[in-house]
C-alpha cells in the first residue's frame, strides 16, 4: 500500500511555514489522541499518520530530504548512535511541547512535567576522519534522573503533592480592576506540585549531575556544519519528564595539504623549472595513497590537473568528487657559482629565441610598449 503524502495528511501546501505545520498537527493530534478516543482503532491510525508527518516536516533537514526525494529520502538516514537513527522517532520529544498544556504532564493529572534541555557537543574531526567516517567516544556532562526518588523529588519516592494554590495548573489568575492576569504560581514556581519531603540525594530537584560516555558512529562524508541528532540523549526532564536530544556539531580541522570544497579536494603541487620546462612525472598524495601525475612540457604556474574519483563521497549521496592539483613553478634559491653561470648562459639563449621561448613574456612586453606609446602627446 502506497504511503500517503505528509503534506496531505496535515492538510497543508508544500510552502507551509513551521507555525502552520505545528498548528495543523496539534489540531489533528487533539482530535485523534488515544486518550480522547479509547479503543478507536481508526483514530489510532490517523494519530500515527499525523505523528509521522509532523516528525519529518518539523525537522528542516528531514523536510528538505522529503521534498526532494519523497519517502525514500527520510527512510534510514544517517547519524545514528548505538543503533539509533539520527531521526529516530521518540514520542516524548515530538509531543511534549504540543500536549504540555492540553493533557498536563503527558497525560498525568495533578502535576506538570517539563521536557529536558537539548545539549550540543562540538566534535572536531580530521579531514581523513570526516571523509572515511569513524567511531567517536563522547564524554557528555549532563543530568540524569535521580534513582533514589525515581525523579519525583520526594524522599518517599511517591509523587509530589498537588499545589494547593494553583491546584496543579502551575499558574494562577490575579484580578486587577477590570483585567484578569494569568501568572506563574508563586507557591510551586509553575510546577503544579510541591515537594513536602525533599529527596536527600537530589534535594528535591529529581535530577543529579553526572558525566556519561556515548559511542557515536560518524558516517563517511560529513563536513563542517553538519549536525547529528541523538534522540533522547540530552538532559532528563524535570519531575520525570522526557529527555531532550543531543546534537553533535561537526567541525573539520584544517589539513596541511588539502582543502575541501564540497565533494572536491584541492592541493598545491610545487615543481622545479626543469620539470616544468621538459615535463615529467610527479608522485602526488591523495587521501587513499599516492598516484602519478604526468606533467607536460612547458607547464606554467597555475595550471590545474584533475584526478577523477579522488575526492569525497558526499554523506547524502551522489558521485564521488575529484582532486584538483594546482601547479606552482618554484624558483630555485641558494645557487652555487656554477649554477648561476649555467643559468646566465641559458638565459642568453632564451633571449635569442625571443617569442618562441617566452610567449607570455613577449606578449606582455608588446602590450606594455603600446601602453607607453599611447601616453605620448
Amino acid at each position: 500500500m502506497a504511503q500517503r503524502d505528509y503534506y496531505e495528511i496535515l492538510g497543508l501546501q508544500k510552502n507551509a511555514s513551521d507555525d502552520e505545520i505545528k498548528k495543523a498537527y496539534r489540531k489533528l493530534a487533539m482530535k485523534y489522541h488515544p486518550d480522547r478516543n479509547p479503543g478507536d482503532k481508526d483514530a489510532e491510525v490517523h494519530f500515527k499518520e499525523a505523528k509521522n508527518a509532523y516528525e519529518v516536516l518539523a525537522d528542516p533537514q528531514k523536510r528538505a530530504a522529503y521534498d526532494q526525494f519523497g519517502h525514500a529520502g527520510v527512510e534510514g538516514g544517517f547519524g545514528g548512535a548505538g543503533g539509533r537513527s539520527a531521526g529516530g522517532a521518540n514520542f516524548s520529544d515530538i509531543f511534549s511541547d504540543v500536549f504540555g498544556d492540553i493533557f498536563g504532564a503527558g497525560g498525568r493529572a495533578g502535576s506538570r512535567v517539563f521536557r529536558g534541555a537539548d545539549l550540543r557537543y562540538n566534535l572536531e574531526l580530521t579531514l581523513e576522519e570526516a571523509v572515511f567516517g569513524k567511531e567517536a567516544v563522547l564524554n557528555i556532562p549532563t543530568w540524569r534522573k535521580c534513582d533514589a526518588c525515581d525523579g519525583q523529588g520526594q524522599a518517599s519516592g511517591k509523587e509530589p503533592d498537588t499545589c494547593p494554590t494553583c491546584h496543579g495548573h502551575g499558574d494562577v489568575r490575579v484580578q486587577q480592576g477590570f483585567f484578569s492576569i494569568q501568572q506563574t504560581c508563586p507557591s510551586c514556581g509553575g510546577m503544579g506540585v510541591v515537594i513536602t519531603d525533599p529527596c536527600g540525594t537530589c534535594g528535591g530537584d529529581g535530577r543529579v549531575q553526572e558525566a556519561k560516555e556515548l559511542n557515536v558512529k560518524i558516517p563517511p562524508g560529513v563536513d563542517t556544519g553538519d549536525r547529528i541528532r541523538l534522540s533522547g540523549e540530552g538532559e532528563p526532564g524535570e519531575r520525570g519528564g522526557p529527555p531532550g536530544d543531543l546534537y553533535v556539531e561537526v567541525l573539520v580541522k584544517e589539513h596541511p595539504i588539502f582543502t575541501r570544497d564540497g565533494a572536491n579536494l584541492h592541493c598545491n603541487v610545487p615543481i622545479n623549472v626543469v620539470t616544468a620546462a621538459l615535463g615529467g612525472e610527479l608522485e602526488v598524495p591523495t587521501l587513499e595513497g599516492r598516484v602519478n601525475l604526468r606533467v607536460p612540457p612547458g607547464t606554467q604556474t597555475g595550471k590545474t590537473f584533475r584526478i577523477r574519483g579522488k575526492g569525497v563521497k558526499p554523506v547524502r549521496g551522489g558521485s564521488q568528487g575529484d582532486l584538483f592539483c594546482r601547479v606552482t613553478v618554484e624558483t630555485p634559491i641558494n645557487l652555487t657559482r656554477e649554477q648561476k653561470e649555467l643559468l646566465q648562459r641559458f638565459g642568453e639563449t632564451l633571449d635569442e629565441g625571443g617569442r618562441r621561448h617566452n610567449p607570455e613574456g613577449s606578449s606582455w612586453l608588446d602590450k606594455a610598449k603600446r601602453f607607453f606609446e599611447e601616453l605620448k602627446f
